[in-house]
């Protein structure tokens, strides 16, 4: 499947989606017409009936209607794939029958950026789609605030540099009106809200404005400041924190960009240990982070060079480094599935394709949020 395949999968206006091209297109979709759903939220079945009600649903909304091709086929993508995970994430209670699946939206998102990357679907569309289904339902609760203890404000300040907040509020309409759901009403108003607190905030399109880089970053990660008034920054390092798959090309682009910067690396590490990729990896990260401290206590600019591949992976390297006040710009990269794997084998490394492969699993892009700067190099 290719990308102008995936492209022609958004009807023209006044036409109906063509389910079997969608379904050569996605074939793990064939799993969603025998996967159940709780019947207080589905009334409608399966996650397929589902899928093809949301689907039309969002074709006939006015704003989907009245959206440019590049946002419809962005929207209609995301809708199709919004539940592609249940079925791996389907948890059913043994005693009370009650159907759950949690997790599905964050799974179903690195699902969809499989898939997507494997159709060679651009960057940009690929991510934009990709966060939409990451963050599908957040409207319908958003104004009752969040399980991290974020206010409707935070969410909507947040979401709007991870998203287009019209199109994420498109697709959540169309969820909700796909669907037979006793409470669809109330959670459309929520819905309605979420739109009309973005609009005050003045990112319903675009990212809310900050005062600075600094402020913003320190905003996302709890601290009590306003956007609008710049927060004082104590001086620290300057750190470029790597990210992407192994043999993404992160050595090539340190040598081309930064050759000058000590670099912390935790292949380096194991290779000063004698130790090969999976082996006492605790003691690797040790003698790296030791390293890493030593730096910042100084002040002294470096590169971080590891795959940084998950949320959890990059949180654990950024709360040390913004520990130490250092200004942090993220530079991710990447590459088609067969060159990555042909630059891997080539390697000298102990890292075999097969697990390489088994990381896409935990493929979870960075943010712009997580830095003061954060670049895509692909």
């Amino acid at each position: 499947m290719q990308y102008a395949q995936l492209q022609a999968l958004t009807p023209a206006p006044g036409h109906t989606p063509d389910y079997d091209a969608c379904l050569a297109a996605f074939p793990a979709l064939e799993l969603a017409k025998t996967t159940p759903q709780d019947p207080r939220y589905h009334g409608e079945g399966d996650v397929w009936t589902h899928t093809k009600m949301v689907m039309e649903a969002l074709l006939a909304l006015p704003q989907y209607q009245a959206a440019d091709r590049a946002d419809q086929e962005v929207v209609l993508l995301a809708a199709l794939l919004h539940d592609v995970a249940k079925h791996s994430t389907t948890v059913i209670d043994p005693v009370t029958g009650a159907i759950g699946q949690p997790g599905h939206s964050r799974k179903g998102a690195i699902d969809a950026r499989i898939a997507l990357w494997d159709a060679g679907v651009p960057f940009a569309v690929r991510e934009a789609v990709c966060r939409l289904i990451a963050v599908h339902q957040v409207p319908f609760f958003a104004l009752e605030g969040s399980r991290r203890g974020k206010t409707p404000e935070f969410i909507v300040r947040e979401l709007s540099w991870q998203v287009d907040i019209a199109l994420l509020a498109m697709l959540a309409e169309a969820d909700m009106r796909g669907r037979i759901c006793p409470d669809s009403q109330r959670v459309l108003d929520n819905i309605a809200l979420f739109c009309e607190l973005a609009r005050d905030e003045r990112c319903f399109s675009q990212p809310r404005a900050f005062a600075d880089a600094h402020t913003a970053i320190s905003y996302f990660r709890g601290a009590d400041v306003h956007p609008d008034y710049p927060l004082f920054q104590e001086p620290g390092s300057q750190v470029i924190v790597m990210s992407g798959l192994p043999a993404s090309g992160k050595n090539t682009w340190v040598a081309r960009h930064h050759p000058d910067l000590p670099v912390i690396s935790f292949d380096d590490a194991r290779e000063e240990l004698g130790l090969r990729h999976g082996k006492n990896e605790g003691m690797v990260a040790h003698l790296a982070i030791d390293r890493a401290r030593e730096l910042l206590r100084r002040k002294a600019p470096f590169v971080w060079n590891a795959t940084h591949l998950s949320e959890l992976m990059r949180k654990k390297t950024l709360d040390l480094l913004y520990s130490y006040q250092a200004q942090v710009e993220l530079v991710y990269l990447e590459q088609p599935r067969a060159e990555l794997l042909r630059r891997n084998s080539r390697r000298d490394t102990s890292l075999s394709n097969k697990t390489l492969t088994g990381m896409l699993h935990r493929w979870d892009l960075p943010l712009p949020t997580e830095a003061h700067r954060v670049t895509y190099a692909v």
